[in-house]
């Protein structure tokens, strides 16, 4: 099913409207929506702002928390001084609140957090990763990364070496991360704008992703666990290579099945919908789907994961796309593996390549 045919079972409170660059546009009473542009394929990033008060050293204070951040760079910093000019009311950013640590979540939150003299709050598995990335070990590129890549069958020599020169680029869109943070669990609950937020863990997208549900108000921040049009990168990675991401990835979306189908999602990508309980079943059906594509081939002939791309990705890729769809295709053969319905066999060439029992 084409994604517009995914896309025609939800439901668009707000029809084809979007925020432009530096402007933002309320989507429920004090929450207002920015969307910030990306140099990517997928060209935008959704941010949030929410009226808020926080306690601080000089007593409560009336302000805004920032969810997420929008990457580092000259663009989306012009961008955001537009928004501080025109859409704050003469008021201060109080918090930021990171989702999780991908460069578009992450970017700009020392340069908000410095700005504004707001305390970072994000989980702190989220946390320690971007540190980590930040120091140039990411799962985005360097030796770790182009041997994990080649082990997985992905040998193209020019490439293998444009992998192991990628060190800079998480630090390229995330320069620093603050020192200091205040850590959000999964199941805490805490006060924004009014009202008390839930925070929901998830998992196999990044290390430990919170999205963030008002019941009062029956808001959803998703951040990437749930998004209207495409399905969120799920990939195993160097650092952990024997995870089973995709199966974290499914069952975190359980995380979600207690909220009203009609609460309004606020997406990382795309547009605020409504018809949450239906695009879940529609990202379990897709990959229950690509799974079941994965384990035919691999009943035809042992499949690496390289193997398998044109299985899962059925267009061109570029090399940025591949360093992404490589972790993907590990995570579906992963699942299959770990449930036993396939054997992993490492040849003499060095590659694992997973054969159906």
């Amino acid at each position: 099913m084409s994604s517009a045919s995914l896309e025609s079972a939800l439901h668009f409170p707000l029809g084809e409207a979007l925020p432009v660059s530096g402007n933002v546009l309320q989507v429920a009473p004090g929450v207002l929506w920015v969307r910030m542009a990306l140099p990517f394929a997928l060209d935008h990033i959704n941010l949030w702002l929410v009226r808020d008060q926080l306690e601080g050293p000089q007593g409560l204070r009336e302000g805004w928390t920032v969810v997420d951040c929008g990457i580092h760079n000259d663009v989306t910093h012009q961008a955001w001084e537009q928004v501080f000019a025109s859409a704050l009311e003469g008021l201060p950013i109080l918090r930021v609140l990171v989702t999780h640590m991908h460069p578009d979540h992450m970017g700009n939150a020392h340069w908000l957090c410095e700005r504004w003299a707001a305390p970072l709050w994000m989980s702190s598995a989220e946390y320690q990763s971007a540190q980590l990335a930040t120091s140039g070990l990411s799962n985005f590129g360097g030796e770790m990364t182009q041997t994990f890549f080649a082990q997985h069958g992905w040998s193209n020599p020019r490439d293998m070496q444009d992998v192991k020169a990628r060190m800079t680029y998480y630090s390229g869109m995330v320069p620093q991360v603050p020192t200091r943070f205040h850590r959000l669990l999964g199941g805490q609950s805490f006060q924004m704008g009014g009202d008390r937020w839930r925070c929901i863990a998830g998992y196999g997208h990044s290390p430990e992703h919170m999205a963030l549900y008002c019941e009062t108000r029956s808001l959803l921040i998703s951040g990437d666990m749930v998004l209207p049009k495409i399905s969120t990168n799920v990939s195993v990675h160097a650092q952990e290579p024997e995870c089973n991401a995709l199966q974290n990835f499914l069952d975190s979306l359980d995380a979600f099945a207690d909220l009203p189908d009609q609460t309004l999602v606020l997406p990382s990508h795309g547009r605020p919908f409504q018809g949450l309980h239906t695009r879940i079943a529609q990202l379990q059906t897709h990959h229950q789907e690509r799974l079941a594509d994965v384990l035919d081939v691999c009943r035809q002939a042992p499949q690496s994961a390289h193997d398998s791309l044109p299985i899962l990705f059925k267009r061109e890729l570029n090399f940025h796309q591949t360093t992404f769809a490589m972790g993907e295709a590990v995570a579906h053969l992963h699942v299959l593996w770990q449930n036993g319905q396939v054997q992993r066999q490492l040849g003499a060439d060095g590659v694992y390549r997973f054969r159906a029992l």
